[in-house]
Parts: C-alpha cells; sequence; structure tokens
C-alpha cells in the first residue's frame, strides 16, 4: 500500500511539473501564432504588451492573457488608434491548447475583453478605419475557427464619427455579456447589456448621455447571417421598450424588420426619456393622463437606403407635478411623429403636430414641421401662447442661482431651411409675428447685475425682424434701444450664429462698473482665493449702434453728453467718433477695444479740446503721468494722443504696458509755482526767475511714451527775455532726467556783474548774455537741481575786470576804442579787423592768474560769449557737479 501511493505521489509530482512547465514551453509558440494570424489577415498594426499562458491557476481549463492590445490602421487614417485593450483572457480547456490548425475548431469557454476602447470613422468620400481585414481563404492553412460559449466586454467604450451624414455616437461605460453556440448552424444568444449613449446628427443633439439597458435573446441563424429578436426589453433611462423582429446581412447591406412599443402607457414614461440631469428624480412625480410610443423600422440599409420609418409619440390630457414645486403642468398633448415611406435619406421628415401645455391660466401651444432630415433641414413651425416665467420655474426643477421672472408672449410663425440660415440667405427665412416680454429679470455668475427688461417689443415680417420697444436696467444703468435684426432666427437655432443688426441706444446713466464681473480664484476659504474683474464683450454680437447717453461714468471719469458710433464683432468694440463733454472742454475718442483674449486690449486715438488743466489732471490718471508737473497749471489744455496698449481689471489703461505719443499744446494759462517741488527747487539755483511772471500761452510741446518712460521732444519758450531750451525724460514712476537751457543776460547775474559792465560803459558789453544749464534729476517729489550758473558768472566776472584793468592802463581815447575793437584801423595795423586786447584766454576759475595779450579779431560781446561758452564746456568736463 505504501509503494502504491508513493507511486501516486510521483505521478502527481510529475503531473504537476509538466503543468507548470507547459507555458514556458508554449507561450512562444502562442506568439508565433498570433503573430503568423495577424500578418496573414489584418491589414493594420497590432501590439501588444505580453501574451501568457496560465493552467494551474485555472485547472482544469487554461488562460490565456494578452495584455495592453493596440490596433493601429494605415492610411489614409495612417497612424490612428483603431482599438486598445487592457487586456483580453481566452479561458478553454487545456487540451484545446495543443489543438493544431487542421484540427475542429478551438473551443473557448469564456472571452474577457476588459477596458476596449473602439473608434470607427467615416469619411466623406465613404473610406472606412475598421476595414482592416485582408481577403483569406478558410481553408488555408493557419486559419482558426472559434467554438465560444461565453463572453464579457467590461468598462468599455464605443465611438463612431460619420462625416458624410455627420453624425457622432458616443457609448460609454459599456459591459455586456452573452453566452451561446457559434459553431452551432442555428443556436440561441442570451445578452446583457448596459452603457450611456450620446447621439448627434448635423449638429443637433438627440441623446445626450442616456443611461441604456438591454436584455435581448437571440436566434443565431448562421448559415443565412440572420439575427432574430425575440423576449427582448430595452431601456431608454427609465422608459422600457420591447421590440421584436431580424437583422440579416444580404449582399447590398443589412435588411432590418423590426417593431417596438414601450409595454406601459403611464405619462411618466415620456418624462423618463429627459435626461436625468433635467428631469431631475420621478420617483415622487404625479401623472395623469397617457403616453405611448410605438414604431417600425423596415428596409434594407445601404450606402444609398434606409428602412422605412413609421415612429409615433402621443399623449392626451396628461399632467405632472414635482414634489415641493407649487404649480403642475396641465393639459399637456403631443402628437409627433418621424417618418420614411421611400427608403432615401432626403425623405425623412419629423411632425410635431401638436405640444400643448397649461400652467395655471396660461396656455402655450407649437407645432413644428422638419423635412429633409438628413441633408438641408427644412422648417415649418408655428408657437402661440402665454407663458409666466416665475410659474415655468414653480411647475418644473430649473436649476438657476436667481429665480426667473417675466412675461413671454408669442404669435409667430416661421419658414426657412437651415443652408439659408447658414448662409445668410434671409429672403429665404419668412417669418411674420410679434413676440414681447414684461418685467423680465435675468443674472447669472456671467453678469455683475441681474437684467431688469422693464419691456421688450419685436416685430418679424417676411423680410426684417424689428425691435419697436427695449426699455431695461441693471445696477444704476438705464438703457433705451430700438432698430433691426438680420438673422434672429439663424441666432436661435445655431450656436454657432451670430446676433446681428443694428441698433440706437441712449441712456440717462450709464456706468461701466455695472458691466465689470468680480472674479474669485482658489478654493473658498481658502488664503489663496483672489478676487478679480473681468468685463467681456459679447461674443454672439455683430452690430452696429448709434449710442447717446447723458452721463457716463468710466472709472472716477463723468462724462457728459456721449454721442458716436460703435460696432461691435468677435468680442472686440470699435468706437467711431466718439465725443464727450469732460473737464469743461471736449474729448473725441477713436479706435478698438477687444476681450477676446485672457487680457483685454486697445488701440485709441483721443482728441482734447479747451480741456481745464487743473480738473483734468487731477481726474485723468494718464495725463498725470504723462505730465507730472503741468499740474500746476491752470488753464487751457488741447491735446492729441494716440496710445495702444493692455487694460486692468477695471478697464482701465494698464499704465506699465501703454505705448504711444501725444501732441499738446497749453493756451492761457498761469502757474501756481507753491505748490511744485520742481519749480521751488530750480528758483532756489536761479533767484532771478520769478514763476508768477512767466506766460505760457500757446506752449506746444511732442512727447513719446513706452513701458513707463516718457521721452520729451526739445522744446522752447521764453521767461521775459530769456529764451529756454527744454529737452528730457521722466518715468511713470516720477522719475526724471531733464535739462533746462537759458540764455541768460547779463542783467540778472547780480550787482558786482553789473557794477563793472556800467564802468566799462560799452554797448556791446551791455548786450552780453551766457548760457546757463539747469540739470534736473530725482522725482517730482524730491527734485534734485543743478546748474552752473556760478561758474558762469565767475568766469564772466574775471574777463570783466581784465578788460577794466587795460582800460585804465591804456593810453588815450583812441586806444581804448582799439583795445575794445571798435575803431578803425592804426598806421601800422596789417588787419584793420584786428585790435590787441588783454586777457582773451579764460582765466581758470579758482585762480587769479592773468594770461598774455593775444589777439581779437571780433567785437567784445561776441568775443566774450565765445569765452564763456568754451569755459562752460572745460567747466562741465571737469565738475563733479553743479552747485
Amino acid at each position: 500500500m505504501k509503494k502504491l501511493f508513493k507511486i501516486i505521489g510521483i505521478i502527481l509530482l510529475l503531473g504537476i511539473i509538466v503543468l507548470a512547465s507547459i507555458p514556458f514551453i508554449l507561450e512562444s509558440k502562442i506568439d508565433t501564432i498570433v503573430q503568423n494570424y495577424v500578418d496573414k489577415n489584418v491589414n493594420a498594426k497590432v501590439e501588444f504588451d505580453d501574451i501568457s499562458l496560465s493552467l494551474l491557476s485555472s485547472f482544469p481549463n487554461a488562460n490565456v492573457n494578452i495584455e495592453n492590445l493596440k490596433i493601429t490602421t494605415y492610411a489614409p487614417f495612417e497612424d490612428e488608434t483603431l482599438a486598445n485593450a487592457k487586456q483580453i483572457t481566452l479561458k478553454m480547456p487545456i487540451k484545446e491548447v495543443f489543438k493544431s490548425a487542421s484540427d475542429d475548431p478551438m473551443k473557448v469557454t469564456e472571452i474577457i475583453a476588459d477596458e476596449v476602447l473602439l473608434t470607427l470613422q467615416t469619411k466623406t468620400n465613404n473610406e472606412v478605419n475598421y476595414d482592416i481585414l485582408k481577403s483569406t481563404d478558410s481553408t488555408a492553412s493557419g486559419s482558426f475557427s472559434f467554438d465560444v460559449e461565453d463572453y464579457k466586454i467590461k468598462n468599455s467604450a464605443f465611438t463612431y464619427l460619420d462625416e458624410s451624414s455627420e453624425t457622432v455616437i458616443y457609448i460609454t461605460n459599456i459591459n455586456h455579456e452573452g453566452n451561446g453556440r457559434f459553431t452551432e448552424s442555428i443556436s440561441e444568444l442570451d445578452t446583457e447589456t448596459t452603457a450611456k449613449m450620446s447621439l448627434a446628427i448635423d449638429s443637433v443633439e438627440y441623446l445626450k448621455n442616456h443611461d441604456i439597458k438591454l436584455d435581448a435573446l437571440i436566434d443565431l441563424d448562421l448559415d443565412n447571417d440572420k439575427y432574430t429578436f425575440k423576449e427582448n426589453q430595452g431601456f431608454v433611462n427609465d422608459l422600457p421598450l420591447i421590440f421584436e423582429g431580424f437583422v440579416q446581412n444580404v449582399d447590398d447591406g443589412q435588411l432590418i424588420d423590426i417593431t417596438f412599443k414601450n409595454p406601459e402607457s403611464d405619462f411618466k414614461n415620456f418624462l423618463a426619456i429627459i435626461p436625468e440631469v433635467y428631469r431631475k428624480n420621478l420617483e415622487n412625480v404625479k401623472t395623469t393622463g397617457d403616453f405611448k410610443v410605438n414604431g417600425i423600422i423596415k428596409g434594407l440599409v445601404s450606402d444609398e437606403t434606409i428602412p422605412n420609418l413609421d415612429i409615433n409619440m402621443s399623449s392626451n390630457n396628461a399632467s405632472f407635478q414635482y414634489p415641493n414645486l407649487q404649480k403642475s403642468m396641465q393639459d399637456i398633448v403631443i402628437d409627433a411623429s418621424v417618418k420614411n415611406n421611400t427608403g432615401k435619406t432626403e425623405d425623412t421628415y419629423l411632425d410635431i403636430n401638436t405640444l400643448n401645455f397649461r400652467i395655471d391660466q396660461d396656455v402655450f401651444r407649437a407645432e413644428a414641421h422638419l423635412k429633409d432630415l438628413m441633408e438641408n433641414i427644412k422648417v415649418n413651425a408655428k408657437v402661440n401662447g402665454v407663458l409666466n416665467l416665475a410659474n415655468l420655474a414653480k411647475a418644473y426643477p430649473i436649476d438657476m442661482e436667481q429665480n426667473l421672472s417675466g412675461i413671454l408672449r408669442a404669435d409667430i410663425a416661421t419658414n426657412f431651411d437651415m443652408n439659408a440660415v447658414e448662409t445668410n440667405a434671409y429672403q429665404r427665412i419668412k417669418t411674420t409675428g410679434k413676440a414681447s416680454i414684461t418685467d423680465f429679470v435675468f443674472s447669472s455668475e456671467e453678469m455683475a447685475n441681474p437684467l431688469q427688461i422693464n419691456s421688450a417689443n419685436i416685430n418679424f415680417t417676411p423680410s426684417t425682424v424689428t425691435l419697436n420697444e427695449f426699455t431695461a436696467k441693471t445696477g444704476n444703468t438705464d438703457l433705451v434701444a430700438s432698430g433691426t435684426l438680420e438673422n434672429f432666427i439663424g441666432f436661435l437655432v445655431s450656436s454657432d450664429q451670430p446676433l446681428r443688426g443694428n441698433f440706437n441706444v441712449t441712456s440717462q446713466r450709464f456706468e461701466v462698473s455695472d458691466f465689470i464681473v468680480n472674479k474669485t480664484t482658489g478654493e473658498e476659504g481658502s488664503a489663496s482665493t483672489a478676487t478679480g474683474k473681468e468685463l467681456k464683450l459679447p461674443a454672439f454680437l455683430d452690430a452696429n449702434v448709434k449710442v447717446k447717453a447723458n452721463t457716463v461714468i468710466y472709472d472716477n471719469l463723468t462724462l457728459k453728453n456721449v454721442n458716436g458710433k460703435l460696432s461691435l464683432k468677435d468680442e472686440t468694440a470699435r468706437l467711431t467718433n466718439v465725443t464727450t463733454d469732460i473737464f469743461n472742454g471736449n474729448l473725441a475718442l477713436s479706435g478698438l477695444v477687444s476681450t477676446k483674449n485672457n487680457v483685454p486690449t486697445f488701440n485709441m486715438e483721443l482728441g482734447m479740446n479747451g480741456l481745464d488743466i487743473s480738473e483734468s489732471f487731477k481726474g485723468f490718471d494718464l495725463l498725470t503721468k504723462l505730465a507730472p508737473i503741468a499740474d500746476i497749471l491752470e488753464g487751457k489744455l488741447n491735446s492729441a494722443i494716440k496710445l495702444n496698449g493692455a487694460l486692468d481689471g477695471s478697464f482701465s489703461p494698464d499704465l506699465s504696458s501703454i505705448t504711444g505719443d501725444a501732441l499738446a499744446e497749453i493756451l492761457t494759462t498761469k502757474l501756481t509755482a507753491s505748490q511744485s517741488e520742481v519749480l521751488k527747487g530750480i528758483s532756489s539755483k536761479l533767484d532771478f526767475i520769478d514763476w508768477d511772471k512767466f506766460d505760457l500761452e500757446q506752449l506746444k510741446t511732442n512727447l513719446s511714451f513706452e513701458k513707463g518712460q516718457v521721452s520729451v521732444k526739445p522744446f522752447s519758450f521764453s521767461y521775459r527775455d530769456i529764451p529756454i531750451n527744454v529737452s528730457g525724460t521722466h518715468g511713470f514712476d516720477n522719475s526724471m532726467n531733464y535739462q533746462l537751457v537759458l540764455d541768460v543776460p547779463a542783467k540778472y547775474l547780480g550787482s558786482e556783474v553789473n557794477r563793472l559792465i556800467g564802468k566799462i560803459n560799452d554797448n556791446e558789453v551791455n548786450q552780453i548774455s551766457i548760457p546757463v544749464t539747469a540739470s534736473l534729476s530725482g522725482s517730482f517729489g524730491s527734485p534734485k537741481v543743478s546748474t552752473d550758473l556760478p561758474s558762469g558768472v565767475k568766469n564772466l566776472t574775471a574777463q570783466l575786470i581784465e578788460i577794466q584793468k587795460q582800460k585804465l592802463v591804456g593810453k588815450g581815447k583812441d586806444k581804448i576804442k582799439d583795445l575794445l575793437g571798435m575803431t578803425g584801423t592804426k598806421p601800422n595795423q596789417t588787419n584793420d579787423s584786428t585790435v590787441v586786447v588783454p586777457n582773451t584766454t579764460p582765466i581758470t576759475p579758482g585762480t587769479d592768474s592773468i594770461p598774455a595779450q593775444t589777439t581779437q579779431p571780433k567785437g567784445v560781446r561776441e568775443t566774450l560769449k565765445d569765452l564763456l561758452k568754451k569755459t562752460k564746456k572745460q567747466t562741465d568736463s571737469t565738475k563733479n557737479g553743479g552747485n
């Protein structure tokens, strides 16, 4: 007995060793088999990370696992992914692993595909990305057939994109399983499916994340390629449907013959069709009345035809009321159908013969007829009724931060085709009737304040849509408008169509801040939470507007009598000759403002005429930055400014970003020097200047600015008989670097200079003047002022003393005249324009040495000017700073 158990133990051990060894022996074989099969049968690139074989863990079955399968297509869909699969597992009896291609079909008990992503595409020329199987001889060596009993598809997704019909299908969260025999001629397949489905055709969304459930028992007739549905029930959201019929593959396409209907007639079934996000919980909704849906889909699906359709939906005298809502929707009547009697896609039509409902005493009626659904949709529709928007929110669970209110009245008929809308062929859009809304209030997070439309009245004719009346208020802003609309229907039915029109808008008071939205970033209550501001021009507007406003409040500016033209398009506002009264003068603006990008930008021309300087520099920050010293002026200003840059959160120019240039002209004015540290600093160095006696009338200057720096083109003006030239730069941070060059007559240079001039008693000397440079640095609030006046006066004084000495030691009146270069030629003189004078070389500041005699070909005054200019150059080259 012990020997028997020992022998059995050895056999079992050998068996286990063999089972454990087989995967290592066969894995390379499986790899080769799969790759050979792919190469012979698939016209696409097939990749996978690994193929493994397990015998022990699934004994008495074998498991084959394919990890991370990827199928990539060739041209014309080159390098696009057709399918991904995280894992595919095949379970089979161990003996099936050892079958060759010539044996009977390989029996696979179960196939499990996990996280499969499949994308099917059809181009406009009918090329498809899923036609990847090669034409092969099914009897050829190396081909395989499978006998599958069970299969599962878990957590997968399917996408279908058809460019020719503009059809998009997304099916997600797919979990599907079935069991049956696929090798028998006649067999039965039992399936269960759950998924979420979205369907859009020609940009119209018919299903959006609808829950789909299907329990289907399908007869398989593999010889005739026919699949018959029996005992089937499916769900669209919570709407149950039972269906029967068959689908059969034929040479020209697929034959379909399916009928369906809802097994229950409760009106709650209609609400079930609406996506959950909109219909909310139906569990406690009270309904009355019936709802029926039935249909027949029968015919050939091919490249040229679709099946005939006869789908109907109806409800009579129905009602519903949601729990916790005050109102109910009553007298609901629905009569709608989708039909196609020819099999041609262009002959598919939708009739909504009746869609009526009542809330309290307000009745709303509508009907619509749509033809050529697959091509150029043609619409014939009518609406008539009254709708209290506040009651709508009380009868139907609408998620809104603010309650709707207002009364909508409409009596409109329209007839158009979508091609006319897309091509703006307004002559084919026939709309008649009228619509009005009163006491409408609406708000959202995209608006700074609720919009209250007191009244709006629109008339429709076949040629025009006229806005007869529009009065509204938001915040402190009131608006009155009238005008015409060019494509109102296109705007309503197509999300990419702008609202075009021409309007006249008037306002008694318009505050820009009423349209600036506060934006909060970061998590609420966190330290990172920050509030910003944003003004976005509506992207859907393409309009020309004539504007007239009595008062406009923009930042800290108050504009009066605003008139002009405004055009809006592509989130850009263009201003043309907009004029306003401000600062006791007039301002004209032309240019554009754009909010298309994250940071709003502007490009503007400003014309200022007769602005009060004091008021404008207090209220207009840009002027203060361009000319900080101008705030001490009193009088009138004319200016032309061109500038561009970015706008900040308050919709004011971001001064660090602006670039441009300006021309300014100052009219009658006076200075208030006591308010300027700069003028005080200059006066402390040039005590002969009395700012109260300055006359700056008709002063003109040019300047340019970029990145916070202002460059002033040199300009000149006079103080009494002193010409002054100004040039330099300053920054928006009030830093400055300026030079004032003054041509100062000697009479302003002190008593010593004037005493010497008087002793010399020469007309030319009496008219002498010297150049003086004042340098300004630091800031306008704390200036640093230096001049070369002391060195200039010292040099002039030395020259005058030397002339006086020579005059005293000279001999006779003629000699003095000669020294001064004021007489004719002496007898021994070789040049009648040259006289000998002393000290024509400047005295070096700080010394008492007297240079030797030289010749002077000019008069004394001109010579002194030259000497002083030369001295100034020498002094400037050696000094470290003025004092």
